[in-house]
């Protein structure tokens, strides 16, 4: 009795008297008697005077809570201790009022001057323990107190506080929801909120509260989208999924084209009628035609861009936000950057399986393509649960098509073999699914389940017969053989739908086998009275189906089976048999429906179409719990539609208060360097800053460039900056184009004469280069959606920086075709700017370099005060080194240089431009690199082998090297049909970088985290030729393949760029002082880049 009697308390009661309990301490194990004294030492210690033992106590009843002990006896002990001066103390006495002050109203009541008190503490962690407590507190009398509370702790100076005014806002609502309003405007006062703590919490009360009022966010959004990447896991959740529906209804469908010739494709195959498909394909393309060209908000670009790096969260809810985020919003061409990602989730816990592959499976069904690269992601392990391994079934069958269907088969064969029998059976339905939607393999398929037919497991055999009788239905004239197989097994199979299929197939078919028909009806006749009522409906019908193709034989055993069915104990049979009878019987009282009957049993019917479960199911948000049920959850909002015509984007600009506008532009550079990374008044840069960042396709943040190359990345940012900017624009014109005519003729009054004449192009080029770029442009914006989805983010970086080169050269010297570009131009005309001609070796292609359009980049997009040096050429001269000197050659020479071009075939390898002359007198032939010797991780790309060199010619042929992120020599040989040299090429270290656009900000939050070991300064004494800002940029672009980031300030000089390699970020600062007294700064993720790089700088600037 004493121990029921222990248990019978299900608050945690005392037991029998005299029995020991086992102290709630975990650590102190000591044992007391429980004898109408429960807890009684913790009651006495909790009276004490010393706040030690006060303390311990609290620990011990934290600790019983935690471990699911009912402490709520405790509560009168623990209430007194609220006002106890020991902040520890306090803290854990609220923890526990917070879980039982629900449970003991009354109680709590009595202490809430002393919550209220604990409003107004100093200390943060009290004054939000105490609103924590307050809105636990649900009582309705407290409302106007606790809505006072909320008010209050919205403008604290702590953000924790702030938040838990968000977390106690729901709490409020449910409590009372007449409070909506004043609710609304607290929430309205902490959207507005800059930190992200408070972010994620206050989104979630707006989801609680007031979803429908996306009014609140319009002013918030741009805020939110930059703050996303630093807001708590469960935040960005929740944000991601509420922009997600915001985006929906604020921006167009980017696929709205496509979607309509998509539709009209549908509609083309599973339409009976070609023709008819074929005229609604024109009707489509004709409405396509009509359509505006899709041009992205640079809104919806900030959204996705910001959102993309997430996808390397550790949080599988996060990744999953973001995959659903870009499958409701994202472009067609650059929805498939999610699929890494979700399969990277698979490899979690089998509950974080589930969920990802049951939104694979929905988005497999549309964007079938993004996942084909993983298809052996999917292939189904021994240990995996079953219904994880349904749904890679699932998967595996939406995904197959002519190319992978036999891998596909092959697999599905193995399953087969499985112990599994729920598997099994979903094997052999994914088989059928796979022969009704792919024809070429039907009969494969098929012969495939026939054999499955002598299989010893009954239920492998009924399940192969049910997807065998939805198969026959749409050739069964081919194959009476397998009907006539099927109807043999009528004696074996005993599972009631196997044994219903093959006498429906038999009815639906008994002209093909007119002799088995009837025998079998025979047999269904003897066993009638035992068959389940499925089997004995399809007797019924076979009965009626027989009796009127061959009525002489199956006449009376029609009459005997509808006799049976007639006095059958379950309702419906009775009532089909009576039916039929009157039906195909003729008498004197059958009404007129009899003459139809052949026309009612005998009708052709369709073939059943096999479709994935998930077919319908992306009206759900993917991720949400009703898209996991397939059924509307409490709480769940609608996924809105697309509108037809966009919403004001306006609505979106912060307006700027009147005291941050500084009448001085010194005062505006202040402001400038100290604002802080995450500004919420974004109406000083309007949508340049997301302008600024979509052009910034390298920059260190990780999130690379989401650019499809829908021609949205050139457009948004010329749009942006032209629309939003106007009058800024008209006064930085006039500036910049005086400043960049100056530093061009300076630079170009520095260069001897001769080097020009060197440089100029042969005569009559000059129009057909304007007529090629022309072209190249148009293919680039033909050729860019389907580049996009394959390149990595370097390559589509590279790419758009030379789209929108060619764009801005177009510009300046327009074509008659399109004199419309002009007005086009941004702030500035490169008809001013020409690279600095160079006394060396001529690169193969005359090119404006990447770094210089960087830099112009930047000049465009960034509003900040520029010297001229940000725009003059980046890179300076190219340096030659000799390789094989015509002497130790046979008249060979070889020369190289760093071209500091992205190497075609391969980003990740240094581009070096190899110049071959033969300055002998016989012929040089098989010119070719051979046995390679390079260290670990080096790489080598070969120039196509040169088959004869005349004398006194000279090529260039062009080679990668991947010399992994250090200045390690390269070892090779040259060969020719005669003689091998043995030749090494060692690069400076600036050579193993490429450049990188960066804004100011980016810039200041990259140095802010490569601080430390990864930061090194030296000062420095300048050359008395390096003086002024064009000096500095030259001599720092000729060491270092690096671009000139826009700075506000006149005495700093900032650079960034990444290695080719890795892509580790390297940024380097020159603050100038007086008296040629310098500092130099480079941080680098990798040390002994940064140290040789600073050596060589140093040394450059210093002569």
């Amino acid at each position: 009795m004493s121990s029921s009697s222990a248990f019978n308390d299900d608050k945690g009661g005392s037991s029998s008297i005299g029995e020991p309990e086992y102290g709630h301490d975990p650590a102190s194990g000591g044992i007391f008697s429980s004898d109408y004294k429960r807890h009684d030492d913790l009651k006495e210690m909790l009276d004490s005077n010393k706040d030690s033992l006060k303390l311990e106590a609290m620990k011990r009843i934290v600790a019983m809570i935690a471990r699911g002990k009912n402490a709520s006896d405790l509560f009168p002990a623990v209430v007194k201790n609220v006002a106890c001066k020991n902040i520890e103390v306090k803290k854990l006495v609220y923890v526990y009022l917070v879980r039982y002050a629900e449970e003991q109203q009354d109680l709590a009541l009595l202490s809430i001057s002393t919550f209220q008190r604990g409003l107004k503490d100093p200390n943060q962690l009290i004054r939000a323990s105490a609103l924590r407590v307050l809105s636990s507190i649900r009582v309705t009398i407290i409302v106007p107190i606790m809505m006072l509370a909320i008010r209050e702790a919205a403008s604290d100076m702590s953000p924790y506080v702030r938040k838990t005014a968000a977390h106690a806002i729901p709490k409020l609502y449910s409590l009372d929801p007449d409070q909506k309003d004043q609710l609304i405007e607290v929430i309205e006062k902490l959207l507005a909120d800059k930190t992200t703590l408070v972010a994620g919490s206050v989104v979630m009360a707006f989801e609680e509260v007031c979803p429908e009022r996306i009014d609140l966010i319009h002013k918030n959004y741009r805020k939110l989208c930059n703050l996303l990447i630093d807001v708590e896991e469960w935040g960005q959740v929740v944000i991601i999924n509420m922009l997600t529906r915001y985006a929906r209804t604020q921006f167009l469908n980017p696929n709205a084209n496509e979607s309509l010739l998509e539709e009209g494709t549908e509609k083309a195959f599973y339409g009976s009628d070609e023709d008819e498909g074929k005229e609604e394909k024109v009707e489509a393309a004709a409405l396509v035609a009509k359509r505006k060209p899709y041009v992205m908000d640079p809104d919806h670009r900030l959204l996705l861009r910001n959102t993309k790096p997430l996808l390397q969260s550790r949080n599988a809810a996060v990744v999953m936000a973001v995959a659903q985020l870009y499958f409701h919003l994202a472009p067609k061409a650059e929805v498939g950057v999610i699929a890494k990602a979700l399969v990277r989730l698979m490899r979690s816990h089998s509950e974080v399986q589930y969920v990802v592959l049951q939104n694979v499976a929905t988005m497999s069904i549309k964007r079938r393509g993004m996942f084909e690269p993983y298809l052996k992601s999917f292939y189904i392990r021994s240990t995996d649960p079953t219904q994880i391994k349904v749904l890679k079934l699932e998967v595996l069958t939406n995904l197959a098509n002519e190319t992978n269907i036999s891998t596909i088969l092959r697999e599905f064969q193995t399953y087969i073999k499985s112990m599994d029998k729920d598997f099994v059976a979903a094997t052999i339905q994914a088989i059928g699914r796979c022969a009704t939607s792919i024809g070429e393999v039907r009969d494969t398929c098929l012969n495939g389940l026939v054999q499955l037919l002598s299989n010893r497991d009954e239920l492998v055999v009924a399940e192969s017969v049910v997807v065998i009788k939805k198969l026959l239905q749409m050739q069964p004239e081919r194959h009476s053989d397998i009907i006539k197989h099927m109807a043999k097994l009528t004696d074996n199979i005993q599972v009631p739908m196997a044994r219903a299929s093959i006498l429906w197939l038999i009815g639906e078919y008994c002209e093909h086998i007119p002799k088995i028909a009837p025998d079998v009806l025979r047999k269904m006749a003897k066993s009638f009275t035992n068959e389940e009522d499925i089997v004995k409906l399809q007797v019924l019908n076979l009965a009626a189906k027989l009796y009127l193709t061959n009525s002489k034989q199956t006449k009376l055993l029609t009459q005997y089976v509808l006799n049976l069915a007639k006095y059958d104990q379950n309702y419906d049979i009775r009532d089909r048999a009576r039916f039929i009878r009157q039906l195909i019987v003729p008498t004197d009282k059958s009404g007129a429906l009899s003459k139809y009957a052949k026309k009612l049993f005998l009708a052709l019917k369709p073939a059943p179409v096999l479709e994935s479960p998930f077919k319908d199911r992306d009206h759900f948000q993917l991720g949400s719990l009703s898209h996991l049920l397939n059924a509307k959850a409490g709480g769940y909002q609608e996924l809105p539609d697309w509108p037809e015509v966009a919403p004001d984007p306006s609505v979106r600009n912060v307006e700027v208060p009147e005291w941050t506008k500084c009448s001085s532009r010194e005062k505006r550079k202040e402001k400038k360097v100290e604002k802080p990374f995450y500004s919420d008044s974004e109406g000083e840069s309007g949508p340049t800053e997301s302008a600024d960042s979509d052009s910034d396709t390298g920059s260190g943040t990780g999130s690379g460039s989401e650019e499809s190359g829908s021609e949205s990345g050139s457009e948004e940012s010329e749009g942006e900056s032209e629309s939003d900017k106007e009058e800024e624009e008209e006064k930085h014109k006039r500036k910049s184009k005086s400043r960049a005519k100056k530093s061009t003729q300076e630079s170009e009054g520095s260069e001897p004469s001769s080097e020009d004449e060197r440089k100029k192009p042969p005569k009559g080029k000059g129009p057909k280069a304007a007529s090629d770029s022309e072209s190249e442009e148009e293919e680039e914006e033909e050729e860019s959606s389907s580049e996009s989805s394959e390149s990595e983010s370097e390559g589509e970086s590279e790419s758009d920086t030379d789209t929108r080169m060619k764009q801005k050269t177009c510009a300046s010297k327009p074509p008659p075709r399109q004199p419309k570009k002009e007005t086009e131009m941004s702030l500035l005309d490169l008809d001013d700017f020409e690279p600095t001609p160079s006394p060396q070796v001529t690169p193969v292609n005359n090119f404006v370099s990447s770094s210089l359009v960087t830099d112009l980049e930047g000049l465009s997009l960034s509003d900040s005060a520029l010297s001229p040096a940000a725009v003059s050429p980046a890179s300076g001269p190219v340096k030659s080194y000799e390789l094989l000197h015509r002497i130790t050659g046979e008249g060979l020479s070889v020369s190289y240089c760093f071209s500091r071009q992205p190497f075609s075939h391969d980003p990740h390898m240094v581009s070096v431009q190899m110049q071959f002359t033969n300055n002998g007198d016989t012929e040089a032939r098989n010119l070719r690199i051979q046995e390679p010797k390079l260290q670990s991780g080096m790489r080598i790309a070969e120039f196509p082998e040169i088959d004869v060199l005349p004398p006194g010619e000279t090529v260039t042929m062009v080679m990668g090297i991947d010399f992994s992120d250090s200045t390690q020599a390269a070892n090779f040989q040259l060969c020719t049909h005669t003689r091998k040299f043995f030749l090494t090429i060692q690069p400076p270290v600036g050579e193993l970088m490429m450049p990188v656009f960066m804004t100011e900000n980016e810039f200041k939050k990259e140095q802010g985290q490569l601080t430390g070991m990864n930061e090194i300064t030296e000062k420095l004494t300048l050359g008395e030729t390096c003086q002024g800002d064009a000096a500095i940029v030259q001599r720092v672009t000729s060491t270092a393949s690096l671009s000139r980031v826009p700075c506000g300030s006149e005495m700093k000089c900032r650079f960034a760029g990444k290695t080719v390699t890795s892509g580790s970020l390297v940024l380097v600062t020159i603050v100038t002082r007086e008296q040629l007294v310098a500092q130099l700064t480079v941080n680098c993720e990798k040390m002994l880049i940064g140290t040789m790089l600073v050596k060589d700088i140093l040394q450059a600037l210093s002569q």
